[in-house]
């Protein structure tokens, strides 16, 4: 097989990766010449874009024959059998290390000025190059990967010889390869088109990812200066004494603030929620994603569907959120998927809730039927229009509320909104949704551009 170019090579391969779609990923290409085959893999899966830096280290008489692999965060990988062959003594190889160690950090350092490092604590690391020959690189990112906290590696290629899994071993959880052709002498005789990289298109790359991304977007483009639309970061609100994992942005001038309510299975990595946070972000609203149990609870699976502690969380989260200096005055809003969803109205029903309107996509508000009648937040409710069970279950809730209300069906969608548009087509609604219930007056004191003071860290209350 011969791949027309990089992007043709990440198309194909991406087909095989499918199967993530949903999960918690983050893709990482391997700079150069692995970023453009990510780009298209991160599109394909919905999933936000980073790079994992390692360097080849190149016999010094045949550098274009790798001896091993050095990374950010100083990990060194040594292909034993090649520096003995090779003969290379121990302090060749330490310069050689050394000056690649160097290079590492340089290119590290211009990839991330607009954007720091994609979390991957508990997340599935989709580890991308354009191709495997010794291994001695891919074996390092993955090492990478693994020590930054991902909880599953998964390395993809398009190509690489035959027998490459046990060139890697354990280094990753899976591995998925396009083709392994025999005959395999370089990466470039696979592809028609191979020119060299250069750093200004992995940023390009990194760029145009972040754009279609929400929570890189509004990093990347607050660092770039001009303007920036959203105040952004990772945030542990409080639910009674447990403490939980979010992330919240607020754009400049915000009139209020959706909390979502991820269905079962699902997090604050949902990249469907994530699009849909994007999309109410560049409208001006402030948006809160978070996991609505921690670790521990999720393990026993009754808490994902128990939707009275669900719809209590997130109230308890909600009341976290209107404590925050200068935040007490802030319209919130609720969206809500799946089980999400029936949490969301149960938490909306609550005397004194003050939810100023309700979104569920692909919801089961059945769920919280009795309750429904109690909920006075004006309510939309977006399923798909090929999601025949879900939808029959939607209009007979609705037929409960006594709120304002609407049902839109997105033509060709089914459960996950996985079909071309669909997706946006829910953004789209539940934006118009939310910008027509919020209020209307001035902008919230204190969501306007200034350092965000009262969005707390880590360590917040």
């Amino acid at each position: 097989m011969v791949f027309a170019d990089r992007d043709d090579a990440g198309r194909r391969l991406a087909a095989r990766l499918g199967y993530l779609r949903g999960e918690p990923v983050v893709v990482l290409g391997l700079p150069r010449g692995g970023v453009p085959v990510a780009f298209q893999v991160a599109q394909a899966l919905g999933a936000p874009l980073d790079v994992i830096v390692v360097r080849k280290l190149g016999v010094p008489f045949q550098p274009e024959l790798g001896m091993g692999a050095v990374g950010e965060d100083g990990v060194r990988v040594i292909n034993p059998e090649v520096v003995h062959a090779s003969g290379v003594p121990e302090d060749e190889l330490a310069a050689v290390q050394a000056r690649e160690q160097a290079a590492v950090e340089a290119r590290a350092a211009r990839y991330r000025v607009r954007r720091p490092r994609e979390p991957l604590d508990g997340r599935v690391a989709v580890v991308v190059d354009d191709g495997i020959a010794t291994g001695s690189t891919a074996r390092a990112a993955c090492q990478i990967a693994r020590a930054h906290g991902a909880a599953r590696v998964v390395l993809a290629v398009p190509v690489a010889p035959p027998g490459w899994q046990a060139r890697i071993g354990a280094e990753a959880d899976e591995l998925v390869c396009v083709d392994t052709p025999g005959g395999f002498f370089a990466i470039g005789e696979f592809y028609a088109r191979f020119p060299q990289v250069s750093d200004d298109e992995v940023i390009a790359c990194l760029d145009r990812a972040a754009l279609q991304d929400p929570a890189q977007a509004s990093t990347a483009r607050a660092a770039g200066g001009a303007d920036p639309p959203a105040r952004s970061g990772e945030v542990e609100p409080r639910a009674g004494v447990v403490r939980l994992a979010g992330y919240l942005a607020v754009p400049a001038g915000a009139r209020g603030i959706v909390v979502f309510a991820h269905g079962s299975g699902s997090s604050r990595h949902s990249p469907r929620n994530r699009y849909v946070a994007g999309v109410l972000n560049d409208a001006g609203l402030g948006t809160l994603l978070f996991d609505l149990l921690t670790p521990g609870e999720e393990l026993d699976r009754a808490n994902v569907f128990d939707i009275g502690l669900l719809a209590r969380r997130l109230a308890e989260v909600t009341g976290w959120l209107r404590a925050q200096p200068r935040a007490a005055q802030a319209a919130v809003g609720y969206f809500g998927a799946s089980t999400g969803a029936a949490a969301a109205l149960r938490a909306a029903a609550e005397p004194g809730a003050g939810i100023a309107a309700v979104v569920s996509r692909g919801g089961r508000p059945d769920l919280a039927r009795p309750r429904l009648a109690a909920v006075t937040a004006p309510t939309l409710l977006i399923v798909g229009g090929s999601d025949e069970v879900v939808l029959d279950l939607n209009r007979r809730a609705q037929a409960e509320l006594r709120c304002e209300n609407d049902l839109a069906v997105v033509p060709g969608a089914t459960h996950l909104f996985e079909e071309p548009g669909t997706l946006e087509a829910a953004a789209a609604l539940a934006r118009d949704w939310f910008i027509s219930h919020f209020p209307h007056g001035p902008a919230l004191n204190g969501l306007g551009p200034g350092p965000p003071c009262w969005l707390p860290g880590p360590g917040g209350a």
